[in-house]
């Protein structure tokens, strides 16, 4: 395995803590202007010099959609008989929002024991760096790759991903291949290799009580004009109960399959010191914790408001606010979400709250059983210190679908981040055994795929 004593080794050696600071010092943020330049930097100055490295024919690709950055492409092509692997990563990082601990900052990395802080640590410079590190090294070890490479970065997904469906729709020969491996988000906890398939999506669900243009004194007025807060609580109520459990079938799965409970069976969360205690009760009854983040859907409130609730006056309010988040997994039709909900209000007697819903990314999965899958497990458990984790997807959004449904692919995520990483938040860090071992695990992988691929004569769909 001397291979692999290389990836140990270029951790523990400080090397990818220098790379991973020449990476950081580029404030690539993508929700402001001043970051544009600095994302345009970065694609030239780092990761097209890096997959140059890797033999590849590096193109940049104009976004469709003005509101996003420019698309990066670099195409290694060693044999049209070998696989192909698709690899994926985003340039771009998060906005600064609130003070980092003992005067960080957060363009320059910087160690505190295991902790390496910096913004894009975990999402995502720590991450494509561990993938783009490992081609290196297992180029460097065999003089070739034993497969084709074709790496896609984009410069928006903490936007939204404006533009890459799109993209890849107009680009399917560009971008073809056989799998992708990627990694971003967090593993299962910080001591458990994990490999997810896939993600659930999002939809944003604004509700608006706007009742009168102002408040009204609640002495004079109490009793006989609708409160709009009031109104909003007991709306928000009826969809969702204080306990969690969604109250709107339209809402819900059609079932959690049994592939999906099989996966996650014996599947523990929040197994990192300093990881909230899951709250018993909370949440749809009869679901293991797992089965509730990884295998359903959830509808969480994520701001509620009427007038000033630190400066409250005797009045009210003439308006309310809400704004409530539906995380959802494959099955779920979220088409007609804002509809169903209006029919749903109108039914429980408020047809005076507006309901508008936004989609994000989309959820999507690849089969549990796909053959992709269990190769990839039986090459991670063979180098991992512990078995793999296996989740049919993670809970959060990533542009998944754009792979599964739009490319065809079959979608293996391995993160190199844990849950606690504090990502789009002060303190973003990396921790470094989990950046050894994600290094170690990803070059076995790449290896295994160079050496021995899967025989794939035919996906599940």
């Amino acid at each position: 395995m001397e291979l692999l004593d290389k990836a140990r080794a270029h951790v523990d050696s400080g090397a990818f803590f220098a790379e991973l600071a020449a990476l950081v010092a580029y404030p690539t943020v993508s929700d402001a202007p001043e970051g544009r330049a600095a994302i345009q930097a970065y694609l030239g100055e780092v990761l097209t010099p890096a997959l140059t490295a890797l033999g590849c024919e590096v193109t940049q690709h104009a976004n469709p959609d003005p509101a996003g950055g420019p698309f990066l492409v670099g195409t290694r092509v060693e044999s049209p008989g070998l696989p192909t692997l698709l690899c994926y990563g985003h340039a771009d990082v998060v906005g600064e929002a609130g003070q980092w601990g003992d005067g960080r900052d957060p363009w320059t990395l910087t160690a505190d024991g295991d902790r390496w802080y910096g913004r894009g640590t975990a999402d995502n410079k720590g991450q494509h760096l561990v993938n783009l590190t490992a081609l290196r090294l297992l180029l460097a070890e065999r003089g070739d790759l034993g497969f084709n490479l074709k790496f896609l970065f984009e410069t928006g997904e903490e936007i939204g991903s404006p533009g890459l469906t799109e993209f890849a729709a107009q680009h399917r020969d560009l971008l073809a291949a056989d799998v992708l491996i990627a990694s971003d988000g967090p593993r299962l906890d910080a001591a458990t290799p994990t490999l997810f398939l896939g993600a659930r999506g999002g939809v944003r669900i604004d509700l608006d009580v706007d009742l009168r243009p102002g408040s009204h004194h609640s002495g004079n007025w109490g009793g006989i004009l609708r409160n709009p807060a009031t109104t909003l609580a007991g709306a928000i109520a009826s969809m969702v109960d204080g306990h969690g459990r969604i109250r709107v079938p339209a809402l819900l799965p059609p079932e959690l399959p049994e592939s999906v409970r099989a996966a996650l069976d014996g599947v523990a969360v929040a197994g990192t010191p300093g990881d909230p205690v899951p709250d018993e009760g909370w949440g749809a009854p009869g679901l293991t914790a797992a089965e509730r983040l990884y295998g359903w859907n959830t509808l969480e409130v994520l701001s509620l408001g009427a007038a000033d609730v630190d400066r409250p006056v005797n009045a009210i309010p003439g308006r309310a606010r809400a704004v409530l988040q539906l995380r959802y997994v494959v099955g779920t039709d979220v088409d007609g979400v804002a509809s169903a909900i209006r029919e749903h209000l109108a039914a429980q007697g408020f047809p005076m709250v507006s309901v508008t819903a936004e989609a994000s990314f989309r959820a999507s999965r690849t089969p549990v059983g796909d053959p992709w899958v269990s190769w990839a497990r039986t090459a991670l458990n063979a180098v991992a210190d512990r078995p793999v984790a296996l989740l049919p997807n993670f809970g959060c959004g990533l542009p998944n679908h754009v792979f599964t449904d739009v490319l065809g692919l079959a979608t293996l995520w391995l993160p190199h981040s844990y849950p606690g990483c504090r990502q789009h938040a002060p303190d973003e860090h990396l921790l470094a055994p989990v950046a050894r071992e994600g290094l170690v695990l990803a070059t076995a992988l790449f290896d295994a795929l160079g050496s021995a691929p899967p025989q794939v004569t035919e996906r599940p769909q």
